[in-house]
């Protein structure tokens, strides 16, 4: 799995950490030669994960699969600084495929957690949506390089989960919860992702990258209001993605495509 013309070309295993996206962006600008494209950090215990928007993200011990990843788009194709915005979407694809292998029908919400249909009640801003992944894409500071943190809730029982819309693997009756496994698959689909997105941005053409993740994208076609940084909720309904990755909503007053925001659903269609 680790090595050249492997999956990774890195792989640190730490026993704790209190954020391995933070940990990863420190290690990478005081080094940048010694982690390639697709290296990992991977923790067996995340102790202050972070979140988007400065949120905590916090899971017992060996309960989850918390990594963060080494992206440098160059390392496979000329990509414009432009096209960054899709990696969180890139990332969440690779995520669903990985979870869809392990037997759990995951979807993704955009910008950047992954979701299952799953529960008998609905709760308010999710409906019967269950989040089991979060991700949070950096960019590295003076480099062409993303750290993309995921975290993926694995052995959690029902009591250990945070919040009443999350979910873990066992929660959703997954038929392993072998991390060593899952890690190995969510490394294989990165790659593949990042390897199909990169010639396309590249070239400027995002038809295939585009489609693939709408395909997963449970949040097209669904009411929703959207929270925007620093400016008026938007609402209407999510009909497509944008050229750069963006949410299209139709509103009373026409179409609005939103870059970054937090989603409350309110109805499918």
């Amino acid at each position: 799995m680790v090595g050249p013309g492997r999956t990774l070309s890195r792989l640190d295993i730490v026993a704790s950490s209190p954020s391995t996206n933070s940990a990863l962006l420190e290690a990478v600008q005081a080094e940048p030669e010694a982690w390639p494209h697709l290296s990992a950090l991977v923790a067996d215990h995340q102790t202050a994960g972070r979140g988007r928007a400065g949120r905590a993200w916090a899971t017992p011990a060996r309960a989850a699969l918390t990594g963060s990843y080494l992206i440098r788009p160059e390392a496979v194709a000329p990509v414009p600084r432009a096209a960054y915005g899709w990696l969180p979407l890139v990332v969440g694809l690779a995520t669903v495929r990985a979870l869809r292998r392990a037997g759990i029908g995951a979807c993704l919400k955009w910008p950047n957690d992954v979701v299952v249909e799953h529960g008998a009640r609905d709760i308010p801003e999710w409906g019967r949506w269950r989040k089991c992944v979060g991700i949070l894409c950096e960019a590295v500071p003076g480099q062409e390089a993303v750290v993309a943190g995921i975290g993926v809730n694995v052995s959690q029982s029902s009591s250990e989960l945070p919040v009443p819309h999350a979910a873990s693997m066992a929660t959703l009756g997954a038929a392993s919860l072998d991390r060593v496994a899952l890690l190995r698959q969510l490394a294989a689909e990165l790659r593949d992702a990042v390897a199909q997105w990169a010639p396309e941005a590249a070239e400027g053409d995002m038809a295939q990258t585009a489609d693939a993740v709408s395909q997963v994208c449970a949040t097209l076609g669904w009411d929703v209001t959207i929270n925007v940084p620093g400016g008026a909720p938007v609402t209407g309904r999510a009909v497509r993605l944008s050229a750069d990755g963006g949410l299209v909503v139709a509103t009373a007053a026409g179409e609005q495509t939103v870059l970054a925001g937090d989603v409350r659903v309110r109805r499918a269609a």
